[in-house]
């Protein structure tokens, strides 16, 4: 089954938010999103054997603190996971429909783990991408939250996004207003797993369905030597725990 929703309404941030990102061997800009796009689509109960599979693995290997995502071995997960391919394939469904056709499929993909997820950007080693997130874990009461844009999405099973990767975002408990370790007990399950795409933000259909516009502050580019976030003209971090900009001194 395919499902899409949107927001209500298109949220739009006050503040300019630019990215400044590698284009080839040049630094280009471009205008952060303040567009989500969400859905759900079709994952079955996941194999009590990758199941627990996960679960030595996020509390034996990775030992995920409160607000740590990282990665999972993908390889080791499909050969546990008879339904890959049919989740894939509803999520390239998914895309196709919101008009990026064949994007998933030129695209890396990685499985991830987070025990919640600390307020962060990630336009500093992904600007050039927006990502698309598969989750597969059942519902624990977490939101994946845009502070910026006061956006929550309840996380469940089968749970789709596609978003701009210098937008600040954070996974908290649906409860709370900001992240806090103490939502997160070592006795509380609270590991949310999830499959990542990055989408390359050049590319027309991404651009287009994001609303990017590009080289938006070409002077500023050409004086750049990295990947960075700017908030109203001048280079800004995010407070993991409110998830509010803070400029750089």
């Amino acid at each position: 089954m395919l499902q899409m929703s949107y927001p209500p309404q298109q949220h739009r941030t006050r503040d300019l938010l630019t990215s400044y990102f590698w284009s080839g061997d040049a630094i280009r800009s471009r205008r952060v999103s303040d567009i989500v796009l969400t859905g759900t689509v079709d994952v079955p109960v996941l194999p009590a054997r990758l199941l627990a599979d996960w679960e030595r693995e996020t509390s034996s290997r990775l030992v995920l603190e409160p607000g740590d995502v990282e990665a999972m071995p993908l390889a080791r997960a499909r050969a546990r996971w008879p339904d890959y391919k049919r989740c894939v394939q509803a999520m390239s469904d998914w895309t196709c429909a919101l008009g990026l056709p064949e994007v998933l499929a030129s695209s890396d993909v990685a499985l991830m783990a987070c025990r919640g997820a600390k307020y962060h950007h990630d336009g500093a080693q992904y600007g050039g991408a927006a990502f698309c997130n598969l989750f597969l874990s059942e519902d624990k009461g977490l939101d994946l939250h845009f502070p910026s844009m006061d956006h929550r999405i309840p996380l469940t099973r089968g749970t789709a996004v596609i978003f701009d990767t210098g937008q600040p975002h954070g996974v908290i408990q649906r409860r709370s207003s900001g992240f806090n370790v103490a939502d997160f007990a070592p006795d509380q399950d609270c590991t949310q797993i999830f499959l990542t795409w990055e989408l390359p933000i050049e590319d027309a259909h991404v651009g287009h369905a994001l609303r990017v516009a590009f080289d938006i502050a070409p002077s500023t580019s050409q004086q750049l030597d990295e990947e960075q976030v700017w908030l109203n003209g001048a280079r800004a971090i995010v407070c993991p725990d409110s998830g509010r900009w803070c400029r750089v001194d």
